[in-house]
């Protein structure tokens, strides 16, 4: 990304000290002479958008915390199908060395965006001097069917183990929320990605084997006829893509939501408001994700009746996450509030997820979305969903449990340090580029389309388009160096950190009942479940938080009163 924003910022400039090194690592064609080529920079485009999605976000959210901290928050000593687990995350490690090592074939790496829309990808990268099956694009293919196998084999063990093995007495409506949303998600990759992964094979086959699945008769590839049989549909693979695309917003949505749950009870040492409004706004989400793709093909001409459908839903599905933001933020109201290191990311992420979605109205209608498509307002609409929306929850959720999984503490101050630059970062870097997109700046050109003139013809607040290009660079490498004290915070705290007892954060759900870190089984004793997860503040209580093993004493058993006679007068 920061070799990107060096290209929009000064195209067709020799990057300082590290440039001339580069050839050496990518080949002689990504930058000669330090200079960025247009197909590097497509590339970086590509792979920027499917290592952050499929690489870092879901392994992360959902693999990462649902392995360690599902099985903990519902009492089970491990997940359901330990050798699927493992197979699940050996699908991964292949899929993503696979990704990786793509940078390094001939030609490099995929070209063809993330979404990889024939018939582009079926002939990128072929031709002479382009091996068959070594080039960026088939090795990219490739590498997203073990991807979506692991993460079908983790949603398989997630649904098993969360319907299994939950504690004794820890029915449906006591689960955290931060379960629930793993089991949505859980849910979401099942359902989506196996019409991804045959969408995939298909354009696999339509490269190797000479089919065309996605490719219509008549095609012309470099001044000559292409010579296949022809009768095949772009437009099918951009359904089969966008019906797990769009589901795969929400498999980086919810497991957020999940972590800012817990981590907003415990901080303002209040019980999550409306907790059943909350799951059944997640349950909602999952069920609306499925059918509301077709807002990302506006411009394929759709008829009047499928657009209204698709513009509905799109609108509907925006209202239980305005329920969820909303619990949220009504969380926080009479608190006693602690502003600890997971807290700050979560209190930013709830302004900034809710730029995020109101940005989104406007592109859920096709008259706003013809001018808007593919433009910078767009990327600037989904990073503050995906940017300091879900990876401030990420990062809160690491300060959160870190003691969990290490017995030790991050450091307060450095988690302050890696938080504030990130935060303003994260703002000047997104923001102007909804100026920029309305203004008409195109986001996948590797000059920002400086040959068009419409983004320079307009000036907001002091700069054109283009030229806001150079202080959102800059902010993008302060917020890249922010990110060293994060890392050097968490290695220096798995030996050095602050010891701490089981529960720190004097937190109320089960996790915080096992010993830190977890022995083999998770549990010395099988826990039992006898309230709901989030007992903060009860009255008559000498303690803020009632953990959820913790019985229920007869006097907490109040009784209605019956009601009263009524007089007649």
């Amino acid at each position: 990304m920061m070799l990107m924003r060096w290209q929009l910022a000064y195209p067709g400039q020799q990057l300082p000290v590290i440039g001339k090194f580069l050839p050496y690592i990518f080949g002689p064609g990504s930058m000669p002479d330090g200079k960025m080529t247009p197909d590097f920079y497509n590339s970086l485009g590509a792979m920027h958008g499917t290592i952050m999605i499929f690489l870092g976000v879901v392994p992360v959210a959902f693999a990462a915390f649902g392995n360690f901290v599902v099985p903990l928050q519902i009492g089970a000593p491990d997940m359901a199908f330990p050798k699927v687990n493992m197979a699940s995350y050996w699908a991964l490690f292949v899929g993503g060395s696979i990704m990786l090592l793509s940078f390094f074939v001939p030609g490099g790496a995929a070209k063809g965006g993330w979404t990889s829309y024939t018939p582009l990808a079926a002939f990128d990268d072929t031709g002479p001097g382009r091996d068959l099956v070594f080039n960026g694009q088939t090795l990219w293919l490739i590498a997203f069917i073990f991807l979506i196998t692991s993460s079908l084999l983790g949603a398989i063990n997630f649904i098993a183990t969360i319907i299994q093995l939950r504690a004794k007495g820890l029915t449906w409506m006591r689960l955290p929320v931060f379960v629930w949303t793993e089991f949505v998600t859980a849910f979401l990759l099942l359902l989506a990605f196996p019409p991804l992964e045959s969408a995939i094979i298909m354009q696999l086959m339509d490269r190797l084997a000479h089919t065309s699945f996605f490719l219509p008769a008549g095609l012309v590839v470099n001044g000559a006829p292409v010579s296949i049989s022809g009768g095949g549909s772009p437009l099918l693979w951009q359904h089969l893509f966008w019906f797990l695309g769009h589901p795969e917003v929400y498999v980086l949505v919810l497991p957020a939501f999940g972590i800012v749950g817990e981590i907003l009870a415990n901080n303002s040492r209040k019980p999550l408001w409306g907790y059943k409004a909350h799951v059944f706004s997640v349950l909602t989400i999952g069920f609306l994700s499925f059918i509301v793709w077709a807002h990302h093909m506006w411009l394929t001409g759709m008829g009047s009746a499928v657009s209204a459908f698709f513009q509905t839903t799109t609108i509907v599905i925006s209202i239980p996450s305005v329920v969820i933001l909303s619990a949220f933020f009504i969380s926080l109201w009479g608190g006693s509030i602690r502003f600890t290191v997971p807290m700050l990311f979560v209190t930013a992420f709830l302004p900034m997820f809710g730029i995020g979605g109101l940005t989104g109205i406007p592109l859920a209608f096709n008259s706003a979305d013809l001018y808007l498509h593919d433009t910078y307002y767009v990327i600037a609409h989904f990073h503050y969903l995906v940017a300091p929306g879900t990876i401030f929850a990420l990062f809160g959720g690491i300060y959160y449990w870190f003691p969990k999984a290490t017995g030790r503490k991050m450091n307060e101050f450095w988690g302050k340090v890696h938080f504030w630059p990130s935060l303003i970062c994260m703002n000047v870097i997104f923001l102007p580029m909804f100026l920029q997109g309305m203004a008409g700046m195109h986001r996948r050109w590797y000059d920002g389309g400086q040959g068009w003139n419409v983004a320079n013809d307009h000036t907001i607040w002091g700069l054109t388009g283009f030229q806001w290009n150079h202080p959102i660079s800059w902010a993008a490498w302060i917020m890249g160096l922010a990110q060293i004290p994060f890392i050097i915070n968490f290695f220096w705290s798995i030996k050095h950190g602050e010891k701490v007892n089981d529960n720190p954060w004097e937190a109320t759900t089960l996790e915080w009942t096992a010993p830190s870190p977890p022995p083999h089984g998770n549990f010395i004793t099988t826990p039992v479940a006898y309230r709901g997860p989030y007992e903060y503040s009860l009255p008559g209580h000498e303690r803020d938080f009632t953990m959820q093993n913790e019985p229920v004493k007869p006097a907490e058993r109040t009784r209605r009163k019956p009601p009263a006679e009524p007089v007649l007068v």
